[in-house]
């Protein structure tokens, strides 16, 4: 039964600005709407290593980022001092600063594609571009070129896992088994009952 898309998990974090903003009811209500549930919730100051693990990145990835750095540099008429690699690498480490800036709150949300339906919720990574009704798209303007430009991460409120595997991943970096409770609420009936007869007297 653990194997029911009912049960599927996703990994959630408010990032600093969000908790700075005042925006944790909002984006934990977004959620909740949905009918997905919080299984785990805590607020916690990141440490650098656990958060280095969780960005995981490899060297394919920071050349390949790098070089959209390079070519926004360049379009804006601004000198080039890294490799790709380099400003690639230094996303990551932009991130981190970023991320220990502040206390964060982390969750795990439960639920059918709860992995997908959250990515919805949240929008693009580029705040700009996500639509509007997400929660980055009604709720932030920063930009992936104003970051680039002023050598800092994206403020884009929250994260949130790509893929099933990976919520998986992150899930076990940032909490303990202890964290993730095993309950049953009454919207579940509604949802997931298949008969709908649980909710009769």
């Amino acid at each position: 039964m653990d194997n029911h898309p009912k049960k599927e998990q996703t990994y959630v974090m408010v990032k600093p600005d969000g908790v700075q903003r005042g925006l944790i009811g909002e984006i934990i209500s977004r959620i909740e709407k949905t009918g997905l549930k919080i299984v785990a919730l805590k607020m916690f100051q990141a440490p650098e290593d656990k958060l280095i693990t969780h960005y995981g990145k490899d060297d394919a990835w920071y050349e390949s980022k790098g070089q959209g750095i390079v070519a926004n540099r360049i379009s804006a008429g601004l000198p080039l001092d890294k490799t790709a690699f380099e400003y690639g690498k230094g996303i990551i480490d932009a991130l981190v600063k970023f991320m220990t800036a502040g206390p964060v709150v982390g969750f795990v949300i439960e639920g059918n594609q709860s992995v997908a339906i959250v990515k919805k919720l949240v929008g693009s990574t580029e705040p700009t571009t996500s639509d509007v009704g997400t929660i980055r798209g009604d709720l932030t303007l920063d930009s992936y070129q104003m970051a680039n430009l002023d050598d800092r991460a994206v403020r884009n409120l929250i994260h949130c896992s790509d893929k099933v595997d990976e919520a998986q991943r992150e899930i076990s970096i940032w909490m303990s088994s202890e964290d993730v409770h095993n309950y049953r609420t009454v919207h579940e009936v509604m949802l997931y009952d298949v008969n709908l007869d649980g909710n009769k007297e």
